[in-house]
């Protein structure tokens, strides 16, 4: 017959373990450098939990399918929750809530309802509506969220914007939420960080699943710069790196044709977020 200390000690280290670990739902496809969930560093195929936090390393990046078809990058120096997700006898979602602690992310809306899925941040929470968004959490919870596709509302203490055309951006504090603009490199200088925006500026790259159309705003917008055409006069053509390879994502809805899932058929559209320079006479 156990002692009451004896069951107690058994009940902790039987809670602590994989046996009560939370239901997966997702898994991570690619990982690079270090990430690191509730038990320890992620590898690709990972399965991910509910109420998981996620974290990478200073050079870390780590891309994850959940079982709705929902992804999400996490960048370098990054922390996030896995808060909610509730499913459907189809794997759809009747509720995907993650909290993003701070860092860079990527996400893209899988096959559920747009009303499933709620992002939380340190100054509001996003709502998404079939959408690819790529969003930024400073230190002091600072958040500025850039539109690749779809549309999304981000709602403060003191009201709501909307984010309707691709490559237009805002930014939240605790003092309120901007209005939409369009996306410049000032927006880094605004956040105190040139890296806040990897996927953008090409300190990052993702691999095919994850990249978006309106990908490469930033690259865009200064390409087209008058200051920086006269600056540079002819900016010279660089040759892209290689694609990072892919990994079959999970079984389930999404929101692809054909059974291939993850690259939506064409890998996502145009627009990679590579950080490839062009001609004058290219533009």
């Amino acid at each position: 017959m156990f002692s009451l200390r004896q069951k107690i000690v058994v009940l902790a280290v039987l809670l602590s373990g994989p046996a009560f670990s939370a239901e997966p739902v997702g898994q991570a496809v690619l990982i690079n450098t270090s990430v690191t969930g509730n038990g320890g560093s992620l590898a690709t195929k990972s399965p991910v939990h509910r109420d998981e936090r996620i974290r990478t390393s200073s050079t870390g990046l780590g891309e994850f399918v959940f079982r709705d078809g929902t992804k999400l990058a996490v960048g370098a120096g990054s922390s996030v929750v896995i808060d909610k997700f509730v499913f459907n006898d189809d794997d759809t979602a009747k509720a995907l809530s993650i909290s993003a602690a701070k860092g860079s992310f990527r996400w893209i809306s899988g096959g559920s309802k747009s009303s499933a899925y709620t992002i939380k941040t340190p100054v509001g929470t996003m709502g998404v509506r079939g959408t690819a968004f790529d969003f930024y959490v400073a230190p002091d919870g600072t958040t500025a969220v850039l539109l690749l596709n779809g549309s999304a509302q981000f709602c403060g203490n003191k009201g709501c914007q909307q984010l309707r055309r691709r490559c237009d951006v805002i930014i939240a504090r605790r003092s309120g939420v901007s209005g939409p603009r369009r996306a410049d490199r000032k927006i880094l200088d605004e956040l105190r960080n040139q890296h806040a925006l990897p996927f953008q500026t090409g300190d990052q790259r993702l691999s095919r699943r994850l990249r978006a159309g309106g990908s490469g705003c930033l690259s865009m917008a200064s390409l087209n710069s008058p200051s920086q055409r006269s600056i540079r006069g002819v900016t010279p053509t660089r040759s892209s790196p290689p694609d990072v390879p892919d990994v079959p994502d999970l079984p389930g809805p999404g929101n692809d044709k054909g059974g291939k899932r993850g690259n939506n058929g064409k890998g996502n559209g145009a627009g990679d977020g590579s950080p490839n320079g062009k001609s004058d006479k290219d533009r």
